[in-house]
């Protein structure tokens, strides 16, 4: 065992500015800031895994709101720190900038660069408690918002080592402190595929997941999985060593190449991904572009003039680009981008005289390469040509606009807005309803075309899509150029129904696919007109959807009911828990099938009370297997599966939780709050007019304005790309070609169906 003592422990000091500005430290305060604190401390025990100390991690979400990271490593020195005079261990977790990543000997490789991890988490958990087991003994801490409260203290003997931590996220300062399984199943399997000399256990005691990552393969298997669709080539693989007399550098990257159009490209630094790339991308990627180009010149024979570019090589390629090194130079603590310069020629150099080795030794796939750039080169010239063509027609000015643009009348993009409205019909009760001076309204006739199957050249042979593009001013392609954008505010507004969320998500892939910056910079937005109108007497309402209006008839009907004893306030909340509590029951009715056995499970859970509760509505149980009853009711003979799956879904702990702050009322309100609910929403439906709009053609002009088009009044969503990747694989999913994974996912999914249209 390397010598890993108290003097390797360097302080740069400083806690206080953790807890005043936690978002420099760790990206924000919302879920994504949150889920960091996790990352923080795994990324320490990683680098434990990768000093060859520990194989085993494992992460655990309990029900109690705290997570607990353990490994199997050398566990954090206890001994007294020759300069703070305290045990390294406390050092470590109350000052900034103060580990084991400093003296370039402990860890020559490490993610957790900057040294504030652990420190940073401790300051921002209201309690964190850490567990060492080393030098046989079992030592403990606990802290309370980045303080110690007790001493280092040895509560046991061992002869394991290792190091744990658990901690209570500050409900103080994070907007939610709920974790979740989609978020951090993904960090840790990329962990496990980086290293798969190590094992990651996860568990969340909330949901009911628990599961195990190791993989063998890698990041060759790692690879597999950016795309759903089919490879053509096998995974190139290849992990090389560089060093000098002042660098080291280790090199491993899988590649290969699939039928789609896009790139997709996933760097690390030491594990840490880095999403916006840097030197060891750009390194990658002219590598691999030299050696392509060379080959295709070399042995390709090309019929027309045309030139490979270093975008040609890199259409339909899927890769993992990860590097090894001491010393990174990262922008910011939240490691997005590498900096160090040195690095970029270096993998430039070893990418390029690998591939060109493996193209001479395996040429099938070289030459499959080579006709995948060679067929991307001509699609760029063909959409180079549709390109010029739109720009031809927008250069002459606002009378090539399209014919069906109705433009505003400012030419100031701060303040311009641009409509797109699925039909003529809304479009013409848009263009009557709008602002002229800062809206401009373009119709859309049908569904425009899927652009996720399409090259750059099918897509601009689209009379909408090159509607939408020249309306834009922006170009696309090579041409394109976002700060030539004539609308700032882009506004996507379709019917509230399965075709315009439809026509919605054909839009949204267009500009992902072909004006991506427009969507990073806040430009597209989706309008959200009314699904309801109530009018009752003096009073018209309109409502955005089922929830509003289900609060909107609560608040009218409670004017006509009195319970002793119960003020307006006091009733409305509780009636709108009620109304969210009855959701609920639907939403789990629909996956599980029986709302009165459901309905038992939240309220009560006693499966011997079952038999006797279901005969107050006449139910009896013909028979049950393990888990699964037959229920005969008066509906007929149900089935239901009472196991961990309903039991831990989030529907129904959801339920349990809405279900506590029904019962604060018990002694207020008697009987059924569902009855008393069914009640007040029956006196606001009495006489009323609710209208339910399918279509924006079913409003007049003013109605549109008033609802959907009013700064004043209107609701818009702000289409983000917080996660590109993501982003990407939703829309190749459901978008891209390939069938088997779509199906796959509608068999799976089909009970969580809220609104279709049949």
């Amino acid at each position: 065992m390397a010598n890993y003592g108290a003097e390797n422990i360097k302080v740069l000091k400083g806690l206080e500015a953790v807890r005043k500005r936690p978002g420099m430290y760790i990206g924000d305060t919302g879920v994504k800031g949150l889920h960091h604190l996790i990352y923080e401390v795994v990324d320490n025990s990683i680098d434990e895994a990768m000093a060859g100390y520990a194989n085993k991690i494992k992460v655990t979400v309990k029900k109690d709101g705290s997570v607990v990271i353990e490994d199997n490593g050398r566990g954090i020195p206890v001994d007294i720190h020759p300069e703070e005079k305290i045990p390294a261990a406390t050092v470590v977790l109350t000052v900034l900038h103060a580990g084991g990543k400093f003296d370039n000997k402990t860890y020559k490789v490490s993610g957790g660069l900057h040294g504030v991890g652990v420190s940073v988490v401790n300051a921002l958990s209201k309690k964190l408690i850490m567990t060492i087991k080393r030098d046989g003994k079992i030592y403990r801490q606990e802290f309370e918002r980045g303080k110690p409260v007790t001493d280092l203290e040895v509560i046991g003997e061992t002869r394991a080592t290792g190091t744990t931590i658990q901690f209570w996220p500050d409900d103080e300062i994070f907007e939610t402190t709920e974790f979740k399984s989609d978020i951090l199943r993904k960090r840790l399997k990329e962990l496990a595929y980086l290293n798969p000399n190590i094992t990651i256990y996860f568990e969340n005691e909330n949901d009911g997941v628990k599961e195990k990552y190791h993989f063998e393969g890698g990041i060759k298997d790692f690879v597999k999985t950016l795309t759903n669709k089919e490879c053509i080539t096998e995974v190139i693989y290849y992990n090389e060593h560089y060093s000098d007399e002042e660098k080291s550098l280790d090199v491993e990257v899988a590649l290969c190449y699939d039928t789609g159009y896009d790139e997709k490209v996933l760097s690390f630094v030491n594990n840490i991904r880095t999403p916006e790339g840097g030197t060891h991308e750009s390194g990658f990627k002219a590598g691999l572009s030299k050696a392509i180009i060379n080959y295709i010149n070399k042995n390709m024979k090309l019929k027309e003039n045309i030139k490979i570019t270093g975008d040609d090589v890199k259409e339909g390629l899927d890769a993992i680009v990860s590097v090894k090194m001491s010393e990174p130079q990262f922008e910011g603590q939240t490691k997005g981008k590498l900096g160090s310069s040195y690095v970029k020629p270096i993998v430039q150099k070893v990418t390029y005289e690998y591939l060109t080795r493996y193209f001479e030794e395996n040429p099938n796939t070289a030459k499959t390469i080579a006709e995948k750039a060679i067929a991307a080169a001509k699609s760029r010239i063909a959409a180079k040509r549709a390109r010029d063509l739109t720009r031809k027609q927008a250069k002459v000015g606002v009378g090539t606009l399209p014919g069906k643009l109705a433009d505003c009348q400012t030419k100031n993009a701060d303040e311009a807005e641009l409509y797109l409205v699925e039909g003529d019909s809304a479009g013409g009760s848009a263009k009557q309803g709008r602002d002229r001076y800062f809206q401009a309204i373009l119709p859309l006739r049908g569904k425009i075309l899927n652009t996720q199957k399409s090259s750059d050249a099918k897509a601009l042979s689209s009379e909408e899509i090159k509607n939408i593009i020249t309306a834009l001013g922006t170009g696309i392609g090579a041409d394109f150029d976002a700060d030539k954008v004539r609308y700032k505010k882009i506004i996507i507004m379709t019917d509230a129904d399965v075709d315009g969320s439809h026509i919605q998500t054909l839009i949204m892939t267009f500009f992902f696919n072909h004006l991506r910056e427009l969507i990073e910079r806040g430009y597209l937005y989706i309008a959200q007109p009314p699904l309801y109108r109530y009018k009752k007497g003096k009073v018209e309402k309109y409502l955005k959807d089922d929830k509003e209006l289900n609060e909107f008839l609560i608040e009218q009907g409670i004017n006509s009911i009195e319970i002793e004893g119960v003020g307006k306030p006091e009733l409305k909340e509780l009636l709108k828990n009620a109304a969210y509590y009855k959701l609920l029951l639907e939403k789990l009715t629909k996956r599980f099938n029986i709302p009165e056995v459901i309905r038992f499970l939240i309220e009560n859970g006693n499966l011997d009370e079952l038999e006797e509760h279901l005969k107050k509505f006449g139910f009896s149980i013909i028979s049950k297997h393990d888990n699964h009853y037959y229920i005969q009711t008066n509906r007929g003979l149900e089935e239901i599966t009472i196991d961990e799956k309903l039991l831990n879904h989030p529907l129904f702990l959801e339920a349990k939780k809405v279900y506590e702050k029904l019962k604060e009322y018990k002694d207020l309100v008697k009987g059924d709050y569902l009855e008393l609910l069914d009640e007040v929403i029956n006196k606001a439906r009495k006489g009323a007019h609710i209208q339910r709009y399918k279509g924006l053609g079913e409003m007049n002009p003013d109605q549109l304005w008033d609802t959907t088009m009013d700064p004043e009044n209107r609701v818009l969503i702000q289409v983000t790309l917080e996660d590109a990747e993501n982003a990407a694989k939703h829309f190749e999913l459901f978008m891209g070609s390939d069938v088997g994974p779509r199906r796959e996912y509608i068999q799976a999914n089909a009970k969580e169906v809220e609104n279709i249209d049949v």
